[in-house]
């Protein structure tokens, strides 16, 4: 049986004021004498006078006791008395709290969310904190946010506590645990707290240095989302494909419409049993550059909403840009049977300074701008002192392909098998294959006197080398040429967008190119600023929503490196995020959750690290009670009653 404690036991002084409480009370100063025109008052001044006297027994007093009990339910109060959890209590605790999207799962329309009901746990941690304790609040999602510093403050932590919402992402929790350990390092951390509905990955490469308690709240079941949305270019426009999928306890009607610059283009419906799925295509109408939309009406109860809407911008269908000198005749004849590519220099038509493929065999044309440049019979200048190059120009024999990395994009399906080269580069004296990689290049081809295709990519650039000469090779006679040219033309066509586009994921964009060292606003997500169709809203409908509202446009700046990168572009909800330079709008890019983790809202009962095995506890995390509440209470309500004995009238005198 555990016994109430005192945090603040120092307070128990204060009892001293006990003593001249009744002191004053037994040396109250003696009244005048004044004369009475009556007798029948003697008894009562008599018995004043021996209460005054502090050696006579006083008789009961009920407006003194009042004082006393006023002043010992202060003292107490002052004390700060708990009934003390079965475990013991941690004087630094860090509380993970999951914000990721499955924590806005509901059971009904209008019920509590994950999060509400992982806030409630969280408020009774910080109203039981005791003097010695202090709480830091971090919020996780596909990455970790520090709330608070360590504090005791219940002011600051349910002020940060109020100011958390769902973040419209997938939940990692592993860069919550990272920061829980950076702060173990710098105090004595015991335990840390994970508040998540156990929609999680369930293993993660760490070694913790603390006890993880996972308080589990109890799951949303019912759900249905979208977890793909992508584009495919067609002849003319663009088919979008989309995959619906439903969690196990789900069962009901779903109606799903489809939207072309705010125009409502299809509408279905589609019934999804538990655990099922269903792939989706549409077909845009225009080759231009349009932005697509797709949502779900759910029939029954949908825990989640954020997985009911995706966007997409699709590019305009347009013809691949190759740059291709006319002395590369092998090249050019292989790109003149391939349908949707432009080929340049090509008569009367003036050569852009931009285009997607460079194919070429002279070292200016490398630093043209493009999206992929393939270079023939060129050494790049950062493997000169590692490669010889007269053996390039003098040949030294025929060499053969040892090996060739068949995964890589430019040689997929290629077969170098009996290829003869003439003329093949030799590594240098104490040099290999490691010093090319070390200098940031990959080997994709390679015969016993070194390598014979490298690769780098360089920003989203990518850069092919192919160190011998073509036309001194059997390679352009072998079925594999034809194929190497198209899988440089589909790797182009894939980094311009040309040929496949995907709806990109919440959390942070990857890498965007732009224009180097140029500072872009980043405003998202915003809603369309394309018309509606009439009597259509590109919104959640409430069954849906359940109480989400859409997350506010906010407005970032960033300025992209050296080589064009911007990096770091935060997407925390679903829409449609705009990229502007200055005033002018440069990209817009559509955002969708994408996750079966949060769509089928699978829980995970234990959490697996490195050297141990958390499980969800079966009981709610015990905290201290405080008691010191009832004792203010208390002591309000003895002054209330001293007040009122105080102001009770006299009772009027008996005559004789």
């Amino acid at each position: 049986m555990s016994w109430p404690g005192f945090a603040s036991l120092s307070a128990a002084w204060y009892l001293l004021l006990l003593a001249p409480l009744i002191l004053f009370y037994f040396l109250k100063l003696r009244r005048p004498r004044v004369e009475i025109p009556s007798l029948a008052l003697w008894q009562q001044v008599v018995r004043d006078s021996r209460v005054n006297s502090p050696f006579q027994r006083f008789q009961r007093n009920l407006l003194l006791l009042a004082q006393i009990l006023l002043l010992l339910a202060l003292i107490l109060a002052a004390m700060q008395p708990f009934w003390p959890a079965r475990s013991q209590t941690a004087r630094y605790l860090p509380v993970i709290i999951d914000i990721s999207a499955s924590m806005e799962g509901v059971e009904k329309a209008g019920g509590q969310t994950r999060l509400q009901l992982a806030k409630q746990e969280v408020t009774k941690l910080i109203d039981g904190l005791m003097a010695d304790q202090k709480i830091s609040l971090i919020a996780a999602s596909d990455s970790a946010r520090r709330l608070t510093d360590f504090t005791n403050d219940q002011r600051i932590l349910k002020a940060a506590l109020d100011q958390l919402t769902i973040s419209e992402s997938t939940s990692q929790l592993e860069d919550a645990f990272r920061m829980s350990i950076a702060l173990a390092r710098t105090v004595p951390v015991e335990t840390v707290v994970l508040f998540s509905d156990g929609n999680v990955p369930p293993e993660f490469d760490l070694e913790l240095p603390f006890r993880v308690s996972f308080q589990k709240v109890p799951a949303a079941t019912s759900n249905v989302g979208i977890t793909e949305f992508n584009a495919r270019k067609s002849r003319e426009n663009w088919e979008v494909f989309a995959r619906v999928e439903a969690s196990s306890k789900f069962a009901g009607l779903t109606q799903v419409e489809f939207f072309e610059n705010g125009e409502l283009l299809s509408s279905e419906s589609i019934s999804l049993a538990g655990g099922s799925a269903e792939r989706l295509i549409f077909r845009t109408s225009s080759p231009e550059s349009t932005e697509v939309a797709l949502r779900l009406v759910p029939d029954g109860v949908d825990a989640v909403g954020s997985d009911n809407e995706a966007f997409l911008v699709t590019p305009q269908v347009r013809p691949l840009s190759i740059y291709c000198p006319p002395e590369l005749t092998t090249f050019r004849h292989a790109l003149a049977a391939m349908k949707d590519v432009v080929v340049f220099p090509a008569e009367g038509a003036a050569t852009p300074s931009s285009v997607d493929l460079v194919i070429s065999n002279q070292v200016a044309d490398a630093e043209r701008d493009a999206r992929v440049i393939l270079t023939v019979g060129l050494v790049p200048a950062e493997l000169e002192s590692f490669i010889s190059t007269e053996e390039v120009a003098t040949g030294s024999g025929l060499a053969e392909v040892t090996d060739w990395l068949r995964t890589d994009p430019l040689l997929r399906h290629v077969q170098l098998l009996d290829v003869q080269i003439g003329g093949a580069p030799q590594l240098k004296e104490g040099e290999s294959d490691r010093t090319i990689e070390a200098a940031g290049f990959q080997v994709v081809a390679t015969s016993t006197g070194g390598p014979l295709v490298v690769s780098r990519p360089s920003g989203a650039q990518q850069r092919y080398h192919i160190l011998f000469p073509m036309e001194r090779s059997t390679l352009p006679f072998r079925v594999g040429f034809p194929i190497l040219v198209a899988n440089a033309v589909d790797l182009a066509q894939n980094l311009a967008g040309l040929n496949e586009t995907k709806a990109l994921r919440t959390g942070v964009f990857p890498p965007l190119t732009l224009q180097p060292e140029t500072r872009y606003r980043i405003v998202g997500p915003v809603e369309p600023e394309w018309k509606l169709a009439a009597g259509s809203s590109l919104r959640l409908s409430p069954m849906a929503a359940n109480g989400r509202q859409r997350t506010t446009a906010r407005t970032t700046e960033l300025t992209t490196d050296a080589n064009g990168q911007l990096a770091g572009v935060a997407a925390p909800a679903v829409g449609v995020y705009q990229i502007f330079d200055g005033g002018t709008l440069v990209k817009q890019i559509g955002v969708a959750l994408q996750s079966v983790q949060e769509t089928s809202l699978f829980v995970q009962q234990d959490l697996r690290f490195s050297e141990a095995k958390v499980s969800a506890a079966d009981e709610k995390l015990a905290v201290e009670t405080p008691l010191w509440r009832w004792f203010a209470w208390a002591a309000l309500l003895f002054l209330l009653w001293e007040w009122w004995l105080f102001q009770k009238p006299a009772l009027p005198l008996k005559r004789a």
